[in-house]
């Protein structure tokens, strides 16, 4: 005769689903009211900070050009491509300059030779009121090569400012003349005291306007 099953395995084995008793339910909803709460926030804070933007930092570096001596007003510091070229071109315009049309080929002849950008434009100020105040279709708004037995002409600004980039490179910076006041010794008349003054005074004008 088949022994009567012990009633867990009853249990186990039998279609009838055993009832829940109402202490089980409150559980349930209150550990249902509990959870839910907070994997939702969890979930909406993960979403917002994976959302959020990411600052974009390398956008205020500013880059300068590898010379001896890393000084501010000698230095080739880069604001922006495009940028650099409109300042300028706004500079020029400003002080009714014929270099105004040259903005770009400035720009690009500095970046050439390793020169700073405001460089050419803070000399061609100093020594000729940006071209104002020139011999006579010479084009040579930088005093260079005017001395008293002469003045060097060019056939044009292109000219102009080629040559002079090239010999600024040359002749001061790569013998050590980095800053205004040092090339001030070997470009300005030996009587001059105020023209490294005026050519980083030119210089910060031409910056401040990229503020």
């Amino acid at each position: 005769m088949m022994k009567d099953c012990p009633p867990l395995l009853t249990d186990i084995f039998t279609d009838t689903p055993k009832p829940v008793s109402f202490g089980r339910h409150v559980i349930f909803i209150v550990l249902f009211l509990l959870v839910t709460p907070i994997t939702l926030f969890s979930a909406i804070l993960s979403f917002y900070t994976l959302s959020k933007p990411v600052k974009d930092d390398t956008k205020n570096v500013q880059v300068y050009a590898a010379l001896p001596v890393a000084m501010p007003g000698v230095s080739g510091s880069v604001i922006g491509d495009d940028a650099r070229v409109l300042i300028l071109q706004k500079y020029l315009n400003q002080n009714t300059s014929p270099l105004a049309p040259y903005a770009d080929l400035l720009v690009e002849t500095a970046d050439y030779y390793h020169l700073d950008w405001k460089l050419l434009p803070a000399i061609a100020q100093k020594e000729s009121g940006l071209c104002r105040v020139i011999p006579e279709g010479s084009h040579n708004c930088w005093g260079w090569g005017i001395h008293s037995k002469g003045t060097l002409m060019f056939d044009d600004y292109h000219e102009a400012i080629t040559t002079v980039a090239q010999g600024l490179k040359e002749k001061y910076i790569d013998e050590g003349f980095t800053t205004p006041d040092k090339i001030m010794q070997k470009y300005a008349h030996p009587d001059s005291t105020t023209w490294a003054d005026g050519v980083s005074m030119y210089m910060e004008q031409i910056h401040s306007l990229s503020l």
